[in-house]
C-alpha cells in the first residue's frame, strides 16, 4: 500500500504541474511510476490519468481552444505519427532521445536565459516550426515522447497561457483516446491497472484542481517560466 502511496504523490505534483501548464504530467511521472509499479502498469495507469486532466481542461475552458491551431497541430503530428511507429524497429531509441533532450534543454535554457538578460529572440520561421510537429508526431509514435517538440510550436504560436494550455490539451484528449482505444482492445487494462487508477483518483483530484487555481492566478510572464522549466526538467528525463 504505501507503494501505491508514494505513486500518489508523484501523481499529485506531476498533474498539478500539468494543470498550470497544459503538459509534463507523463513525462516527469513515468520514470518514478515504472520503479513503483513497472511499465506494463505505469504506462496504461498514467495514459488514463493524463486522459482525465486534459478533457477536465479542456470541458472547463473549451471556449480558449483555437481550433484553426489545433487542426494544424493534428495535421502534421498526424502525419509523422505513422511514420515513427512504422520505423519503430529500424531506430536507437537512446540515441534519438539523447538527441531530444539535448535540443528540449537548449530552447528551455534559452528561454529562461530570455528573463534575465537581453536575448535577441528572433520568431523561428514558419516552416521549422512545421517540421517541429511533425518530427514531434515521429517520436511520439516511435517512443510516445514528442510532446515536448509540441509544446516548442505551441508556445510560439499561441502566447496567451490560457489559450495554450487549453488547445494543447484537446491535442493529449485525442491522442490519449486513441491510445487509451487499443489498450482497451489489446486487453491491457486489467482489473490491477484499474485498481491502482482508482488508488491514485484522490491525488489526481487534488492536483487538477490546485493546479487549475495556480493557473488563473499566475501571471503570464511567471507562466512562460515554469514552460520552460518544465521542458527543461523533461529534456533531463530524457537521459533517465
Amino acid at each position: 500500500m504505501e507503494i501505491y502511496l508514494l505513486l500518489g504523490f508523484v501523481v499529485l505534483i506531476t498533474h498539478f504541474l500539468e494543470g498550470i501548464t497544459g503538459f509534463g504530467c507523463t513525462v516527469l511521472a513515468l520514470p518514478f511510476a515504472i520503479m513503483l509499479v513497472g511499465t506494463k502498469q505505469a504506462v496504461p495507469v498514467l495514459l488514463f490519468l493524463a486522459l482525465l486532466l486534459a478533457l477536465y481542461i479542456v470541458v472547463i475552458d473549451r471556449k480558449k481552444i483555437v481550433w484553426k491551431e489545433f487542426f494544424k497541430i493534428v495535421l502534421f503530428v498526424g502525419l509523422g505519427l505513422p511514420v515513427g511507429m512504422l520505423t519503430f524497429t529500424y531506430l536507437n531509441e537512446v540515441v534519438l532521445k539523447y538527441i531530444l533532450g539535448v535540443f528540449m534543454i537548449v530552447v528551455s535554457i534559452r528561454g529562461l536565459l530570455a528573463f534575465v538578460m537581453s536575448l535577441n529572440e528572433n520568431k523561428l520561421p514558419k516552416w521549422i516550426l512545421d517540421i517541429l510537429l511533425f518530427i514531434g508526431g515521429f517520436i511520439h509514435g516511435a517512443f510516445a515522447s514528442g510532446g515536448p517538440l509540441v509544446v516548442i510550436y505551441a508556445k510560439k504560436a499561441l502566447p496567451d497561457k490560457s489559450n495554450f494550455r487549453a488547445t494543447i490539451c484537446m491535442l493529449w484528449v485525442t491522442l490519449n483516446t486513441v491510445m487509451l482505444t487499443q489498450n482497451l482492445v489489446m486487453g491491457k487494462m486489467t482489473s490491477e491497472i484499474w485498481e491502482i487508477i482508482a488508488i491514485c483518483m484522490p491525488f489526481l483530484l487534488v492536483g487538477t484542481l490546485a493546479g487549475n487555481w495556480a493557473h488563473h492566478h499566475i501571471k503570464d510572464k511567471y507562466f512562460t517560466q515554469i514552460v520552460y522549466g518544465v521542458l527543461l526538467v523533461s529534456g533531463l528525463f530524457m537521459f533517465r
